[in-house]
C-alpha cells in the first residue's frame, strides 16, 4: 500500500500502473491482481477503506465521554487525523472521478464519511446541552462540512493552516452550533 499510494500521489491515478506499483512494492504484477483484481481496489486499500483495515473508530470515545465538549474534540481530533493521513490519496480520487469506478468510490467514501459522522452527532445528542435549536440531520451536515477533506485542502494545504489550527477553528464553530449554551473554549484532543 506505501508504494501504490506513493505512485498515486507522485503521478495520478491514470499514469499510475499496475505493472509500476508491483515494480516498486517488489511483487510480481499477478500477485496484485490475485490479492486486489484491480487498480481501483489497489487504490481504495491504500485509502484504508477496506473495513478490515480500518482503525478503530472514536464513537467508543464519544459513549464513554459525559461532556459534550470534550465528546466533540474527540470525534475533531480523530476526523483530523483521518484527513491529514488520506488527504493526499483522496485528492487524487476526487482528480480522477470522471472514471465511473473512481465515482462511485469517491461517492462510497462520502457516504461512509457522512454515516460516521451522523452516529457521533446521534452520540453528542445525547449529552447534556448539546441543541435543540437545528436538526440531527442538519447538525451532520454542519460537521460534516467543517470536517470536510476539500475544508482542510483550502485552509491546510491551501492557506498553511496548521492542523492543529484547524482542528481549534473546527472545535469552535461546531461548538458554537452543538453546544451553544456552554461557552466554554474546545479543545480537539
Amino acid at each position: 500500500m506505501e508504494a501504490a499510494g506513493a505512485l498515486f500521489v507522485r503521478d495520478g491515478y491514470l499514469e499510475t500502473t499496475m505493472a509500476g506499483i508491483a515494480r516498486e512494492a517488489g511483487v510480481a504484477v499477478q500477485t496484485l491482481y490475485l490479492s486486489f483484481g484491480s487498480k481501483v481496489a489497489v487504490l481504495e486499500a491504500a485509502l484504508g477503506l477496506d473495513p478490515e483495515d480500518r482503525p478503530a473508530d472514536d464513537v467508543g470515545h464519544l459513549t464513554a465521554e459525559p461532556d459534550g465538549l470534550r465528546a466533540l474534540g474527540h470525534h475533531v481530533a480523530a476526523t483530523v487525523s483521518a484527513i491529514e493521513r488520506t488527504h493526499p490519496l483522496d485528492t487524487v480520487l476526487r482528480a480522477a472521478a470522471a472514471d465511473p469506478e473512481l465515482a462511485e468510490l469517491l461517492d462510497r467514501t462520502r457516504r461512509a464519511v457522512l454515516a460516521r459522522h451522523a452516529q457521533a452527532v446521534d452520540e453528542l445528542a445525547e449529552k447534556p446541552g448539546f441543541t435543540d435549536r437545528i436538526s440531527l440531520q442538519r447538525a451532520t451536515d454542519v460537521v460534516a462540512a467543517l470536517l470536510a477533506p476539500e475544508t482542510y485542502g483550502l485552509l491546510v494545504v491551501g492557506q498553511g493552516w496548521t492542523p492543529p489550527d484547524w482542528a481549534e477553528w473546527v472545535c469552535r464553530h461546531l461548538a458554537a452550533d452543538l453546544f451553544p449554551g456552554d461557552r466554554r473554549e474546545p479543545v480537539p484532543h
